[in-house]
């Protein structure tokens, strides 16, 4: 299965929604649950993150694949549509540093998705965006997102909590 990452754009839109619908009580096992204002402000949402990418704070991008439609009888060769199975994200980015933020959905859980998505955003934030330092805070409830983050090269810098929750902070220099 082919995967691609790819700046957030409003064309983005149905699919993240769909996305993290479908997702919602997956995540609330590892992060707080975002709760039903974001899924009734979505489109608020949407442009407050799409202006924050146009001004440069922040760079949201979704992890894209070829799944198969469920096809009519009447139609072959099966189509192909493109799902989101993941969000990547650089925020706060400010003198050369950023703080990265991931989720995949439950579906490509333990395939190697985010594995491979946190080196191609390593290799956006030297290559594209000119980033130095990367930061990611993981809660202790996500033991497997931590170990995709030291495969990747990041390393303990310190506690962190927010509110509903504490972990590890991790750091990579690029």
């Amino acid at each position: 299965m082919a995967w691609r990452i790819e700046p957030l754009s409003a064309a983005h839109r149905d699919r993240l929604l769909h996305f993290e619908e479908r997702n919602r009580e997956y995540f609330a096992h590892f992060i707080p649950d975002r709760g039903d204002a974001f899924f009734e402000e979505f489109d608020q949402r949407m442009h407050a993150l799409l202006d924050a990418q146009s001004a440069g704070t922040d760079l949201f991008h979704v992890i894209v694949t070829h799944a198969p439609e469920t096809p009519e009888p009447a139609r072959e060769p099966t189509a192909c549509a493109e799902e989101i199975i993941g969000r990547i994200n650089l925020i706060d980015v400010d003198a050369g540093q950023a703080t990265l933020g991931y989720r995949v959905a439950e579906s490509v859980s333990g395939r190697g998705v985010a594995t491979w998505a946190v080196a191609k955003i390593c290799e956006l934030a030297v290559r594209s965006y000119e980033l130095r330092v990367i930061t990611a805070d993981v809660s202790h409830e996500n033991p497997a997102s931590r170990r995709v983050l030291e495969h990747n090269g990041f390393q303990e810098a310190g506690a962190t909590s927010w509110e509903g929750g504490s972990g590890v902070r991790l750091r990579r220099c690029l």
